[in-house]
């Protein structure tokens, strides 16, 4: 049988080519995807940026590490501690102690243009460590004097910054610039003057013998970095791992719905040729062979397209990984260093995935094929007398159930999980395969519903269009199915986001009782100053919070950190809604806590042991009990269970008879940007990150290409073996046009029920976040994303109307009569 199949390749050449390209464009992408994350996981740790040239830093307490039954568990701090002023005078004993200090700085030159937006300062004293060099002008000597990186000023020129923060207030000028060198946009100051502007040093240098400095700070919870370990000094050590983390995501994600709809469309593309050949294995039956010998047959062909595929895939995979590498890196995705490194492993991964796919493909074609009867396949006409097998009935039923059940499940148990992405972007794949597999029984009462306004029209068009479609079930549904992936996707993917992120607005909407909002200019927070002026504003009722955190140790292993503001209780009832269980916001002193209803403890009037944000231990009662909504409903403290937090939003209430305009008019000038509550909520609506954005265009263009590929492949082979049918129109009086369009009409009468079909798909997975979304307390209404929706089904449109009129038209300029008399 296998000299068999190799000229079933050779004369059904057009049958396979869909196949081939979906499956090495698949394989292509795992071994493009297995190389980044093989790159990814053996990664160099990235190098010392600020203190490339320093000998020792010592930091201070900036995690917070408790032991439990399975070891000891670690946090970062929101609020760092900094180094001890006895542990700095030991130190001095050792030798030269340079403090470091870093803050935002937002600046406008005077006689240029405003400056970069990440301007961060420093004491000059730290530029050596780098090592930052002088290359214009000089070091600067008075507390009005700077120097700065990246030549977006010049020596002599003169800088206004921003009022209303900790950071700079008033005029300076540049005396000398150094050359950037790609990790910060800096503006150095005197010591003094930095100390000045930030007075807590965190991390400091010592230039002395490192074993001294660690037998210094021993038991002290400091840090003593040397090394490549200095990195850790640098603003935000983590991103690049973090990134990483996030790309391998992506990546992951990518992969595995590259898998399913390859697996999904050569299964589709298997199938469909099987039904198509009935007669051929009825021939092959009759001459003598057995259902296990076609079976080995179909598998032999599968086997030969998946080698070819495969191998062509890896080829093109070792082309484009260094391209998606280029392409992670331009997107910020991914650190600048990033490359494709050497390894062997994701070839191999990627050929056998491929392979595994192509025969687990055909096993349900096969079978098919195996069954086929030598008598019957040769007396069969071409309606479709059965849409369906039991056999595939069970399981499209079964997967269905499943997906009712899991669903049902997640929602009593957790609901929360399924807001999760990894939720969101798996559950489809259920779904769209039990539809996909229920497709012929759905199909005829769905086309039938479609095309009877067009069959009620005068001539046969319509009707022909309706019952052609009924008498080639499995060809509709064949051509319908990556439709349906697409459309179910997109729809389930895009809408999640949507609705999740309409659902937080929704949140800050509710939640947000204050006339306005104000932010600082820079990251820094408030100063004691500013937020003194900010309270003194005549009419309004200021409430001013900060960013902190709170951890706790739940079913004493999981140590748990949770977001927290802090405010006093009066105040906060005034500019804010919580979405309170149980409890009262004016319970809330120095001696309690506001938790959300995710804590192991949520009980009102219990006592819960926490951690602050600076380390320090302390048993609250709980005041009161927040629902846990979209999982942005964190705690709340007053600010003295918030040490080391600084003030970074005022919301402000209007009191009785006060004027808005005045109110925001004073508070603009007493410093920040005002937001009134409208443009407070479109400020802070949660949009999709960026990595995220970009893993779903990756995702959504794997299956949109999938879908064309499909979509071509299965109106080629489908209107190639209707060649007949349309002489017979011809012969019958129907003119060439009226044909092509038949052809067309048809073509979009399976678009649009294969886009029906993903609509209902994506509509299920949305309404059970939806559902999830009210379980949590949060009413918001389901984002459908109609215009990526209407521009897909548009482009699969466009595609099987190409891909039916073109091949229809190429073979009607051949006689009616000589295509009428053809054979298989």
């Amino acid at each position: 049988m296998l000299s068999v199949a190799l000229r079933t390749l050779r004369t059904r050449w057009v049958t396979f080519v869909g196949s081939f390209v979906a499956l090495s464009l698949g394989v292509a992408l795992l071994a493009v995807m297995g190389l980044a994350l093989a790159s990814s996981l053996d990664a160099p740790d990235r190098q010392p940026e600020r203190f490339a040239a320093a000998p020792v830093v010592v930091q201070g307490q900036d995690t917070l590490s408790v032991p439990t039954p399975i070891g000891a568990r670690t946090q970062k701090l929101a609020h760092p501690r900094a180094v001890p002023e006895e542990t700095v005078a030991a130190l001095r004993r050792l030798g030269t102690v340079v403090a470091d200090r870093s803050f935002t700085v937002r600046a406008t030159t005077v006689l240029a243009a405003k400056g970069p937006g990440d301007l961060v300062g420093h004491p000059w004293s730290t530029a050596a460590f780098a090592p930052y060099e002088i290359d214009g002008g000089r070091a600067p000597r008075a507390a009005g004097e700077v120097v700065v990186t990246g030549g977006w000023a010049r020596p002599g020129e003169r800088v206004e910054t921003d009022r209303g923060t900790v950071t700079v207030v008033g005029t300076v000028t540049v005396v000398g610039t150094v050359a950037s060198r790609g990790f910060e946009n800096a503006v150095f100051y005197t010591d003094a003057r930095a100390a000045e502007l930030s007075p807590q040093s965190t991390q400091l240098v010592v230039k002395a013998d490192a074993a001294k400095v660690r037998a210094a700070v021993a038991g002290r919870g400091l840090q003593v970095l040397t090394g490549i370990d200095r990195r850790l000094a640098d603003a935000d050590p983590d991103r690049d791992s973090e990134a990483l983390t996030a790309m391998n995501a992506m990546f992951g994600t990518a992969g595995a719905v590259s898998a399913f709809v390859s697996v999904f469309v050569v299964a589709s593309t298997f199938a469909f040729a099987v039904a198509q050949r009935r007669r051929e294995f009825g021939l092959l039956r009759t001459a003598g062979a057995t259902p296990g010998q076609v079976r080995r047959m179909v598998f032999a062909e599968a086997l030969a397209v998946g080698v070819a595929a495969s191998t062509a895939g890896c080829v093109l995979g070792a082309y484009g990984a260094p391209k998606l590498a280029a392409w992670v890196v331009d997107g910020g995705l991914a650190p600048s260093w990033f490359t494709i490194g050497d390894h062997t492993w994701p070839y191999h991964m990627a050929f056998w995935t491929g392979l595994l796919v192509a025969l687990l493909g055909v096993i349900a074609a096969s079978w098919r094929a195996g069954r086929t009867g030598p008598t019957q396949a040769l007396r069969e006409a071409s309606v479709d007398t059965e849409a369906m097998t039991r056999g595939r009935r069970l399981f499209g039923a079964g997967l269905l159930l499943t997906a009712a059940v899991a669903l049902g499940l997640a929602l009593v148990s957790d609901p929360g999980e399924l807001l999760h992405r990894k939720t969101y972007v798996s559950r489809p794949m259920l779904l769209i395969t039990a539809i996909a597999l229920l497709a012929p029984i759905l199909m005829r009462p769905l086309t039938r519903l479609i095309t009877w306004l067009p069959a009620q029209l005068p001539g046969a068009g319509g009707m022909l269009v309706r019952e052609n479609a009924a008498a080639g079930i499995r060809r509709t549904a064949a051509i319908a199915a990556p439709v349906l992936v697409t459309v179910a996707l997109a729809g389930s993917l895009l809408g999640a986001t949507a609705t999740l992120n309409e659902a937080k607005a929704t949140e800050t909407r509710e939640q947000t009782a204050a006339s306005f909002v104000v932010t600082p200019a820079g990251d820094a927070g408030f100063g004691a100053a500013t937020v003194h002026r900010l309270k003194a504003v005549k009419g309004a009722v200021v409430s001013a919070t900060s960013s902190s955190a709170v951890y706790v140790l739940e079913g004493g292993v999981a140590f748990i950190r949770s977001e927290a503001r802090a405010a006093q209780a009066g105040p906060l009832a005034a500019t804010v809604h919580l979405p309170l269980a149980s409890g009262k916001v004016s319970d809330l002193d120095d001696g309690s806590i506001i938790v959300n209803e995710e804590w192991e403890k949520h009980t009102v009037g219990q006592s819960v042991d926490v951690w602050l944000g600076d380390g320090t231990k302390k048993s609250l009662r709980i005041a009161a009990v927040m629902t846990t909504g979209t999982g942005d409903n964190g705690a709340y403290v007053t600010p003295a269970n918030a040490p080391g937090a600084s003030v970074d939003r005022v919301d402000v209430a209007l009191s009785d008879g006060a004027d808005p305009a005045a109110v925001a008019a004073a508070l603009t000038k007493a410093g920040g940007h005002v937001f009134t509550k409208d443009q407070w909520v479109q400020a802070s609506y949660p949009e999709t990150n960026r990595t995220t954005r970009y893993g779903f265009i990756l995702v959504l263009g794997i299956a949109l290409l999938y879908t064309g590929i499909s979509l071509a492949n299965t109106m080629v082979m489908a209107t190639a073996d209707r060649v007949r049918d349309l002489a017979v129109l011809r012969l019958a009086g129907a003119t060439q046009g009226q044909v092509l369009r038949l052809v067309a009409g048809e073509a979009l009468m399976v678009v649009v029920a294969g886009g029906v079909l993903g609509l209902l798909v994506a509509g299920l997975n949305l309404a059970g976040m939806w559902s999830a979304l009210g379980l949590l307390s949060v009413w918001s209404p389901v984002e459908m994303p109609w215009a990526e929706l209407g521009v897909t089904v548009g482009a699969c449109a466009v595609l099987a109307v190409v891909f039916s009129v073109a091949p229809a038209g190429l073979a009607m300029r051949r006689r009616a009569v000589e295509l009428a008399g053809m054979r298989e």
